[in-house]
């Protein structure tokens, strides 16, 4: 297998998607943040002091996918469709669970869009709470699954 990012003479290259028949393609995303108990439990009451974590993480999600080309110098602008960031309280793990969407029709994938969203969203989590928690911990930023294009669809199973 070759690298698609690397040109003949061992370069770092972007990919050249002009020939690429435009398709619907879709990905979904994965990060986890620990806390401590008190941490989530301020931010389930909303009673931080920087306000709604979940909402602020939210937008900065969407806002992160739409920006992914300025921060992965490789990755193609993309028009995307549509981005979503949702979260999952564990109160059992006392951790919030990030979810990123992010859809397209186009000539290239969204996978780096949905994980940079998720990557974002756990990162402003952290940011907003880390004046009452600076212990936490963001793991398992993964890749859920994706669909469309050359390679098909990829799925993996829920993380642990």
């Amino acid at each position: 297998m070759t690298l698609t990012h690397i040109d003949s003479q061992g370069h770092a290259s972007m990919v050249d998607v002009s020939e690429k028949i435009p398709s619907m393609r879709e990905a979904r995303a994965f990060a986890r943040i620990l806390m401590k108990p008190g941490t989530l439990a301020q931010i389930k009451q909303n009673s931080l002091k920087k306000g709604d974590v979940l909402a602020v993480a939210r937008i900065a999600g969407i806002q992160a996918a739409k920006k992914c080309s300025d921060l992965i110098p490789l990755c193609h602008p993309l028009a995307l469709s549509k981005v979503a960031v949702d979260f999952a309280l564990d109160e059992n793990n006392s951790a919030i669970e990030v979810t990123s969407y992010c859809k397209l029709t186009g000539q290239t994938g969204v996978e780096m869009e949905a994980l940079t969203a998720a990557s974002i969203a756990a990162l402003t989590i952290y940011d907003m709470c880390k004046a009452v928690d600076m212990e936490m911990i963001i793991e398992q930023v993964c890749l859920l699954e994706k669909s469309g294009g050359r390679r098909g669809h990829y799925q993996r199973g829920e993380p642990v």
